[in-house]
């Protein structure tokens, strides 16, 4: 059964605000009503900064180096339509390189409305890294839909930089070191245009957006799974000096798995 628990007036996805109870799949107009970008998928607002990560119940973020092993048919059905969202997904390196990321693709039940919100047809990519340590003949930068972005810093390798770009990749600096600051990377990517923005980690790098203070909304999904082992959480890195608190938005849940949305409080 798909229930809704109420939280604030947005949490509602449909118009009625029925369906919540009805035991049917939400819809994608639902999901993505559910998720829309605080400026309502207008692009013209400040950068907003999303992340969506899964976690089993004792804190794994991965099983075997991997997502997909504590994951679910409906955690993928959101982490579609978050992407359809999102001008950007932004990813680090190390996370590309396990996952085997590959380009966004264009979905048709989407393209009308970011047609209609001025995006194209599918999200960039965003890597993020400092030594360019990638494979640039994969198709996430060989063949995407739109080009790959490569963010690093501006001491980065000089003939790394060089292969992204003859591999087509558009080399964005956001940074005075080898990496990236993490505070620069969100207006790197606004001042492209990129402001409904996506991380799907790692956990490194979700910390070091966390650390930086730049996340404004975490969409976690709880697996009802237990794996010990000694896995990381959804995010690792530079610790808070005080930890901050996120206000619940929204919770949906599926056969045990609980799909929570917090953003950073307003005012």
């Amino acid at each position: 059964m798909r229930r809704l628990f109420p939280v604030t007036e947005e949490t509602t996805p449909t118009a009625s605000g029925e369906g919540a109870a009805a035991g049917r799949e939400w819809s994608l107009d639902e999901l993505a009503a559910a998720y829309a970008y605080p400026d309502g998928g207008s692009g013209a607002g400040a950068p907003w900064l999303r992340g969506n990560m899964v976690s089993t119940l004792d804190g794994a973020a991965q099983h075997d180096g991997r997502s997909q092993p504590i994951s679910c048919a409906a955690d993928m059905r959101i982490f579609g339509t978050l992407r359809a969202l999102a001008d950007v997904v932004v990813v680090g390196a190390e996370t590309v390189r396990q996952e085997g990321y590959r380009p966004a693709r264009a979905r048709a039940e989407f393209a009308e409305a970011r047609a209609a919100s001025g995006q194209g047809p599918a999200p960039a990519i965003a890597v993020i890294t400092a030594g360019l340590d990638l494979d640039f003949s994969l198709p996430l930068f060989t063949s995407p839909l739109v080009p790959t972005l490569v963010l690093t810093g501006a001491a980065a390798p000089a003939d790394r930089v060089a292969e992204a770009e003859r591999a087509g990749a558009r080399v964005v600096v956001a940074g005075d070191g080898a990496g990236v600051d993490p505070a620069r990377a969100v207006p790197a990517l606004a001042g492209l245009g990129h402001t409904r923005l996506l991380t799907e980690g790692g956990p490194r790098l979700l910390g070091q957006l966390v650390a930086a203070g730049v996340l404004d909304e975490l969409c976690l999904t709880i697996s009802p799974m237990l794996t010990a082992g000694d896995a990381q959480r959804i995010a690792g890195g530079p610790a808070m000096a005080v930890p901050q608190r996120f206000e619940l938005v929204s919770l949906l849940e599926e056969d045990g798995f609980l799909f929570s949305r917090y953003r950073r409080p307003r005012g």
